[in-house]
Order: structure tokens, then sequence, then C-alpha cells
């Protein structure tokens, strides 16, 4: 089912935030139907760095790539602020969506970026943004390709400010809507109340953020689309990495860990190795039966 087709039901959309195919294919395992391939999440793991503007569009469609070959589940994808103006913009677009993007997320703020739940952001004119999504949607080759159109205005000019600015942004042109780090159960309400009766909300859920946390159940009660959860996975990891190596560097041995992780043979079936060594040896038996087959037919000759 296709991200858009899955939207218009009417049950809530989680959707785990992801950094690599491994941490897809861990998220679709579980039963997730949306997947949210985070940049923040990227910036953390591939360059152990914050999320300020340092990762590059190619990087993230590579990312794109590596993930739709393993998992065929909607990919919902961090496209930043396009990497640049309107025309950077529809680049981004054509290479995410021929990657394997099932929805482009872009956000109004000025180059570098910061996560939407870091101070002091600026942000693009309300014009340049309007003319961006319009670019986006003239950029894809498919409806099917969804555009969500993010303001991080709440936290630089107001919330009135932010909701006015959803609202433009619905009539450029986008999918779904993005009214990034409300800062109070009262302001997620608010939005729902001020942009409901239009397109899919989808809001953001950042342990430690400026948002207060609440359950996919409850969010959706309060009229969200769309419930994302982009760095959770890379913040339980990191602890645990953090557990795993203290405990390795003072013992010497993971034994002490062994409760923790899994064993050699363990991940190897998580992903799938005695089935991906048995498909290949059949591929081996086909070539090998036909490449035998011209000397069968001389022979019976």
């Amino acid at each position: 089912m296709s991200l858009k087709a899955r939207l218009a039901q009417e049950r809530v959309l989680p959707a785990p935030g992801i950094y690599d195919a491994l941490t897809a294919s861990l998220a679709a395992a579980a039963g997730f139907e949306a997947l949210y391939l985070s940049g923040a999440a990227i910036a953390y793991t591939r360059l152990g760095r914050p999320d300020i503007g340092l990762v590059s569009m190619t990087e993230v469609a590579e990312v794109i790539a590596l993930v739709r070959d393993r998992v065929p589940t909607p990919v919902i994808v961090d496209a930043d602020n396009g990497y640049g103006n309107a025309l950077n913009v529809q680049r981004t677009v054509r290479t995410f969506e021929r990657a394997g993007a099932s929805a482009l997320q872009l956000e109004d703020q000025t180059m570098p970026k910061r996560c939407g739940h870091l101070q002091d952001k600026s942000l693009i004119s309300t014009a340049e943004m309007i003319g961006k999504i319009k670019a986006a949607v003239d950029a894809r080759a498919s409806e099917e390709t969804l555009i969500i159109a993010r303001t991080d205005a709440v936290a630089v000019e107001g919330f009135e400010p932010a909701i006015e600015r959803a609202r433009l942004y619905a009539e450029a042109g986008a999918d779904v809507l993005f009214v990034e780090a409300p800062r109070s159960r009262d302001q997620l309400a608010a939005v729902t109340q001020a942009l409901g009766n239009g397109l899919p909300l989808l809001v953001n859920m950042v342990e430690g953020g400026d948002t207060p946390l609440a359950t996919t159940e409850e969010l959706g009660e309060l009229g969200f689309k769309i419930v994302i959860f982009p760095g959770g996975i890379v913040r339980a990891l990191a602890r645990t990495a953090q557990a795993y190596y203290r405990s390795l560097f003072t013992n010497g041995s993971n034994e002490p860990f062994r409760e923790h992780m899994f064993d050699f043979s363990a991940l190897n079936g998580l992903i799938g190795t005695a089935d991906l060594l048995a498909q290949g040896r059949e591929y081996d038996v086909f070539g090998a039966a036909l490449a035998d087959a011209p000397l069968t037919r001389k022979a019976a000759r």
C-alpha cells in the first residue's frame, strides 16, 4: 500500500525513525507501516555530529537507496530545507524520488539548518518557502510522492505566525503539514483545531525536546495523522553502545554483557543470512544446469 493510500484511512500512522538498512528492516519487521528516515539520525550515526546542516543531499540519497533495496515499506524522508533554493529543491525531489522516497519533508529554515528542537533557528521568508513548495510539487514524477511542508516558526515568530505559514504552504500545494515543536499540549490541540479540517497533520515526538510527549493514540485523538519518532532509535542505541564499550574496556571480555546482545548465530538469523545463501545456491544450480544443457544435447545426437 502506498503512503498516500494509507493516509486516506482513518487510523493514525506512527513512523519510527531509522538511519540505515538494518534499522529499516528491524522497524518493518516490528510491524510499522511507514518509516521515517531522519536527517538528524544520519548526522548522529554517519558523522558523529549534531543536526546542524552538515549532511549533504547525496549522502541522504545513498541511504534512501540502501533502505529501499532492503524493505518495501513506505519511507518518509527528511529533506531538510531542500539543500538550497527552489531549483535545488527540484533536484532534491527528483533524486530522492528516484532513490525510493515515498514522501519528502521540507522545512522553512535558512542554511545551514538546525534540529527543530535546538534553539536560535532562523527562517526564510514565507514567500520563498511557498516558491520552494511549488517547485517541489512541480518536480515530482508521481503524485503518489508526497510533499510535507514543515514550519519552524513557533520558536522564531510565534504560534500564530506558524499557523499562518502552514495555511499558505497548504495553498502552495503541500500534501501534509508539519508545525514543528509546539510547546504545550494546548498548542498541540490548537494546531489540529486550526488546521485539522484540511490536510493530514504530522507531529514530532522528541524525548527531551520542546514538545510534551504523548502516545500515538493520544495524538491521533487530537487530530494528528502521522506521528514520527525520528531520533529515538539513535538515543537507544547510543546508550546501549556506551554501556557495551564501558563493559568491554573494564572486563576485557563481552561475557558480562552477553545477555544484552545477540550472539553471532542470532544476528545472522535476524538479517536472513541462511535464506540469502540458499537463494544464491539456487542461482548456482540454475546456472550449472543451463551450462551443461548444450553438452547433454550434443551427447544425445
